[in-house]
C-alpha cells in the first residue's frame, strides 16, 4: 500500500457521510461500516424502492434521490451532509469505456458537494496496477478535480474485488459459468484481488481520522492468488469442481475491441 504525505488540516464535524453508489458493492459496503459504527448515512439513490434501498434505511440509513445525469438534482440530495463517499458511476458499454463521460459525471459531484458545504471526500478509484488498462484516465480527473473544489479529500484505490468470481455488470467478464472461469488473465501469473469489506474499512478510517487521511492515496490489495490458484480455493470451498480458462485474442476481440487492447497489454506486462 502506497501513500502521498500527509497535510495538516481541520477536520470536518462527525456529521452524515453521503455516499453514493450505496445500493452497489464498495458503496453499500463502506454505508453499512459508516452505520455499524453509529455514524450518520445518507444514501444516494436514483430508486429508493428496490430491495437494496430496503435494506439500507431498515439499517439505518437516510434515502436521497439523485442522479448523476441530472446535474440539477446533486446538490440538494448533499445538503446538510460533511462528508461523502464517492464511487464513480460506470460508463462501460457496449461500445467500450467513456472516460469523458466519467469525468463529466464526478466534475458535476465535486461541484454539487463544493456548493453543499462539504469539506471532506473519499473517493475510490482503480489501483494503478490496473488502472490504465481499465479507463482510468476518467478516474484520475476526477481525482484531481476533486483536489481542487474539496479541502479534504483521501483517494482510494483498489484492486480487483473478491466478489467479482460472483459475477460483475461492465466487461462482460467476470463469475463462473458451467464451472468455468474465463478471463483476461495469464494463469499463472499472481493477480491482486481485495474484499469490499476491507475497503469499506480504510474509507471509515478516513472518515474518523481525517488529519491523519487528508491529501493521501491508498493502493489497496488483499491477496495475489493466481487465477487458477483463486478457482481452485474457490472449488475446495464449495465442493464443486471448476477451473480458469484464459481468452484467447479472438474471443476478446469479439466480446470488443477495447477488451483485446486490455488483454494485449496484460500478456506484454503492460498493465
Amino acid at each position: 500500500m502506497a501513500a502521498e504525505p500527509t497535510r495538516s488540516v481541520t477536520g470536518p464535524a462527525q456529521g452524515p457521510v453521503a455516499v453514493t453508489g450505496a445500493t452497489g458493492k464498495q458503496g453499500g459496503a463502506t454505508a453499512r461500516r459508516l452505520l455499524a459504527a453509529g455514524r450518520p448515512v445518507r444514501a444516494l439513490l436514483r430508486d429508493k424502492t428496490s430491495p437494496a434501498a430496503a435494506a439500507l434505511a431498515d439499517a439505518g440509513a437516510e434515502l436521497a434521490l439523485m442522479d448523476f445525469d441530472e446535474p440539477s438534482s446533486l446538490q440538494p440530495a448533499l445538503e446538510g451532509t460533511t462528508a461523502l463517499f464517492a464511487v464513480p458511476p460506470t460508463t462501460y458499454g457496449p461500445t467500450g469505456s467513456d472516460p469523458d463521460l466519467e469525468f463529466t459525471r464526478g466534475r458535476a459531484l465535486a461541484d454539487a458537494a463544493a456548493a453543499a458545504g462539504v469539506r471532506q471526500v473519499v473517493f475510490t478509484g482503480v489501483a494503478s496496477t490496473t488502472g490504465d488498462a481499465f479507463a482510468a484516465p476518467g478516474k484520475r480527473r476526477i481525482e484531481q478535480y476533486l483536489r481542487e473544489r474539496i479541502p479534504l479529500v483521501t483517494v482510494l484505490r483498489p484492486v480487483r474485488f473478491m466478489t467479482n468470481y460472483l459475477g460483475a455488470p461492465g466487461l462482460g467478464l467476470e463469475g463462473i459459468t458451467d464451472g468455468v472461469h474465463r478471463h483476461l488473465f495469464p494463469p499463472d501469473e499472481p493477480m491482486q484481488i481485495i474484499a469490499l469489506e476491507d475497503i469499506a474499512e480504510f474509507a471509515a478510517l478516513a472518515f474518523e481520522q481525517p488529519d491523519r487521511f487528508a491529501g493521501r492515496t491508498l493502493e489497496l490489495a488483499g491477496d495475489d492468488p493466481t487465477p487458477v490458484e483463486a478457482v481452485a480455493q474457490i472449488a475446495t470451498a464449495t465442493g464443486i469442481a471448476m477451473r480458469y480458462e484464459q481468452l484467447t485474442h479472438d474471443e476478446a476481440a469479439a466480446m470488443n475491441p477495447e477488451i483485446a487492447e486490455i488483454r494485449q497489454r496484460w500478456i506484454s506486462g503492460q498493465h
